[in-house]
């Protein structure tokens, strides 16, 4: 149970801080000034609500940030392909499963 409440928080957070950055990512090339408020202040408050969610547990995030990383890599490559409609080069597929492979090695790997 504890070990699948950390992935669905490290999801989350994942989740915010990638869409954090999309929506200021938005709001920094919108051309009109209401929306560029609009869409930087949000993504503001995303990107400060991804801070609480990461920090309040007590964990070793050391060690989960393989993981971490491994979503957020995932997370973000959605977000662009879905919200941005840009596929992913051969090279960020490639680095990809070696992000990939580095969570699942530090998830797995017993010593």
């Amino acid at each position: 149970m504890k070990g699948g409440f950390y992935l669905l928080l490290l999801f989350v957070a994942a989740v915010l801080e990638a869409g954090g950055d999309a929506l200021v990512r938005t709001g920094l090339h919108s051309s009109l000034l209401v929306k560029r408020a609009e869409f930087l202040l949000l993504g503001g408050f995303v990107l400060f609500s991804y801070g609480i969610v990461v920090n309040l547990p007590d964990w070793d995030f050391g060690r989960l940030l393989g993981v971490y990383v491994t979503l957020f890599f995932l997370v973000a490559q959605l977000i662009n392909y879905f919200g941005f409609g840009q596929k992913p080069s051969v090279a960020i597929i490639v680095g990809g499963a070696l992000i990939v492979g580095g969570g699942l090695i530090i998830s797995f790997w017993k010593p």
